[in-house]
């Protein structure tokens, strides 16, 4: 069992709020993040393009082991994920992540391809943790 922490340090309240997330790995320290870096254009993270990264890369992950379990060993896969964020009554829900995938595999057919693609997006742990619709969408360049 593998465990992985983060955390979050918010210092006043609401729109005036600063906050900092850091991440057991280092590789986020102290990264800001408030209410303009969440719903404007101020430099730092929010929740939701931490959820797209996660998701983007446990599913690209996912996918680059089935594709070896599948006999598949030459080819890149990129993916990019775009996270929801919509009014659900006084507060927000996380409606949607959209994958995008492109990949070039030497060998692998369109419909064998999708069927490993359509199995490692229902199968990642973080598709298994997210409580939205979830589309994929893919090109395949063989």
């Amino acid at each position: 069992m593998t465990t992985r922490s983060g955390s979050a340090r918010y210092e006043g309240f609401g729109k005036d709020g600063k906050g900092h997330v850091s991440t057991q790995s280092g590789v986020l320290s102290d990264t800001p993040y408030a209410f303009n870096t969440r719903f404007g254009d101020e430099p730092g993270t929010n929740p939701e393009e931490l959820i797209a990264a996660a998701h983007a890369s446990c599913f690209t992950m996912a996918l680059s082991f089935a594709l070896a379990r599948a006999g598949f060993s030459d080819g890149t896969i990129e993916t990019s994920a775009k996270v929801t964020l919509d009014k659900d009554g006084d507060g927000f829900s996380i409606t949607k992540s959209e994958l995008d995938l492109k990949a070039t595999i030497a060998g692998i057919d369109a419909e064998q391809f999708a069927a490993i693609a359509a199995d490692a997006k229902a199968n990642c742990p973080v598709s298994k943790v997210l409580n939205a619709e979830i589309s994929l969408t893919h090109s395949l360049n063989s």
